[in-house]
């Protein structure tokens, strides 16, 4: 998400700045008067308002909730994907603010994932509002809500906190005041965690900025040992002590199957074959964007109603409200199946979700149980499928060898801007300077801004260097891609069976409470789902050609020679 100087006219104008009512110690006094038993009584009331009459808080729940409400405390929880640690931080800022505490921030990796949470928000009678760059025509009455009061929750992304505006006219200004400070999906701080964004690691230095008494949580359903440790050094420090609640990360309702199908023509045969068969709807995941289009359009033809969901596209565009209108059809039943990437993952949230199936082989476990963890939230069972076959090492080891661009790369970006010194470039600038691809450049420049002493930095869309040394941490990068590769032979011995396929995603998750689930394919010794192909679907998947409709070339008129003009001109 990107903003520039533009911006600033939505913003509180220059010098001034949005205050947030502090809280009063008459009110705090009045509001903290309920503890023990009636704030979870309260609490619990606040749960079924949510979720109806007869929800209860899961083991853990309102340990977390406590320990933030009453001890203002640094927590780190991971639990597995469907827990309700949403309900955590929305019931956890609907008691700090009964007790007059200032809003809540929330940090939030995805768009789609924002759009979840205000909803969910709102069941809780949570006031919640987001700044993104698909809303700008709302940032000036969100500021405004933030400066009365009436909002309790700000949703922003993490590349929003490196927007210089951003940071003066709404972050620094409510920074003292903030009641709970939220790091959703945390194992994107870590740069061993699977999703890494570099932007994260802006939150290291915000903390300390935070008032004393502000709680402070991160949630995740996907860190291991080696990233919450790092995730805990990250949100501790200056005498904070952080405290880990880790709860059992099995899923009781999915039922594990991988399949081995040579061919992407066999897979997609199988898709049309047996995905009718399957009560509910679904997700299809593929590795890119092509062969999202393609599969989805290939079962649309097959008489399955199926759309492609795939990252990028100009926010609050085109495609972004076609990909907002598939979210919606979906979660209506409206569509049998979506064939995404991996932008359609984190906070999505259908809980009667019946299947999700891999197309091909994950960059890892922990990938894989992101995704396959959406399935069967609020459901006694639901299917999760791993095919897998020729092709996917080849597009694994280039999301891999991509993941951590080289040494030179990095010299060329800073010497383009060393030689603009003092003037700054912009990404298109640099990137035809340097002669790095744009996205390239941009990842390579989203890293060095998030160095403990940047070397670059952003003010509105121009990159400027500080000149300040940097050198490569190549070890790092090294160490980083042999992990990757580890965790790719590690999935591929999950496909090949061999144990309880729960028990091995969980051990991969350093869970060591995980026992055989009995439901798998390994588990029962047959396919959960029957693993031949109709023949003549296969020979329908191998000659299927995606038709692409162009729009009809306009006739240019033709070129008029200098001896048709002079002649037009001696005419009368």
């Amino acid at each position: 998400m990107t903003t520039d100087d533009n911006d600033m006219r939505l913003w509180p104008a220059p010098g001034e700045t949005a205050t947030i009512p502090g809280r009063t110690a008459s009110s705090i006094a009045a509001a903290t008067a309920r503890t023990g038993p009636e704030l979870r009584a309260r609490g619990e009331e606040l749960l079924r308002t949510s979720l109806g009459p007869d929800a209860a808080f899961r083991d853990g729940q309102w340990d977390a909730i406590e320990l933030l409400v009453t001890g203002r405390a640094r927590l780190l929880v991971v639990q597995r994907t469907g827990w309700g640690k949403s309900s955590v931080y929305f019931i956890t800022t609907r008691l700090l603010r009964e007790q007059g505490a200032g809003p809540t921030v929330l940090v939030s990796p995805l768009l789609a994932l924002m759009r979840d949470q205000i909803r969910a928000a709102e069941r809780l009678g949570v006031k919640a509002a987001r700044i993104d760059s698909t809303n700008m025509e709302e940032w000036g009455s969100v500021v405004e809500g933030l400066a009365s009061g009436e909002t309790d929750l700000l949703l922003v992304s993490p590349e929003r906190l490196a927007n210089g505006n951003f940071q003066k006219r709404v972050l620094q200004p409510l920074l003292n005041d903030i009641g709970l400070f939220v790091v959703d999906e945390a194992h994107c701080i870590s740069d061993w965690g699977h999703d890494f964004r570099p932007d994260y690691r802006r939150i290291k230095g915000l903390l300390p900025k935070l008032g004393a008494d502000a709680a402070v949580l991160a949630t995740t359903a996907t860190a291991n040992e080696a990233v919450a440790r790092d995730v805990v050094h990250q949100l501790g420090g200056e005498g904070h002590e952080v405290v880990e609640l880790r709860g059992p990360l099995s899923r009781a309702s999915l039922q594990l199957q991988a399949t081995h199908l040579p061919t992407e023509h066999e897979r997609m045969a199988w898709l049309a074959q047996y995905l009718p068969t399957i009560d509910g709807s679904g997700i299809v995941y593929v590795l890119t964007k092509a062969h999202a289009s393609r599969v989805a359009a290939f079962l649309r033809a097959q008489g399955i109603a199926a759309e492609h969901y795939t990252g990028g596209g100009a926010p609050g565009g085109k495609e972004e409200d076609r990909k907002l209108e598939v979210e919606r059809r979906l979660l209506a039943n409206e569509l049998k199946v979506v064939v995404a990437t991996p932008a359609l993952g984190m906070g999505f949230d259908k809980p009667d979700l019946a299947f999700v199936v891999h197309l091909q082989m994950p960059q890892s476990l922990i990938h894989y149980y992101q995704q396959v963890g959406r399935a069967g939230r609020a459901t006694d069972a639901a299917y999760g499928v791993l095919l897998h076959g020729e092709g996917d090492r080849r597009i694994t080891d280039y999301f891999i060898a991509q993941a951590f661009p080289p040494g030179g790369v990095f010299d060329s970006i800073l010497e383009s801007l060393h030689s603009a010194y003092p003037i700054g470039m912009t990404v298109p600038a640099l990137s035809k300077h340097s002669k790095v691809g744009r996205a390239l450049c941009d990842k390579v420049l989203g890293q060095l801004a998030v160095e403990d002493v940047p070397p670059v930095e952003k003010r509105g869309s121009t990159w400027y260097a500080t000149m300040a040394p940097f050198t490569l941490d190549t070890a790092r990068f090294d160490e980083l891609t042999r992990r990757r590769h580890a965790e790719y032979a590690r999935i591929l011995d999950y496909a090949r069976g061999g144990e309880c396929l729960m028990v091995r995603i969980a051990s991969e998750l350093d869970d060591p409470t995980a026992e055989a689930c009995g439901r798998c394919s390994v588990c029962t010794g047959a396919p959960v789902i029957p693993e031949s192909v109709d023949p003549a679907l296969v020979l329908a998947a191998s000659e299927f050609k995606v038709t692409a409709t162009r729009k009809p070339r306009r006739k240019r008129p033709p070129k008029t020679t200098a001896r048709v003009k002079r002649a037009r001109r001696k005419k009368p």
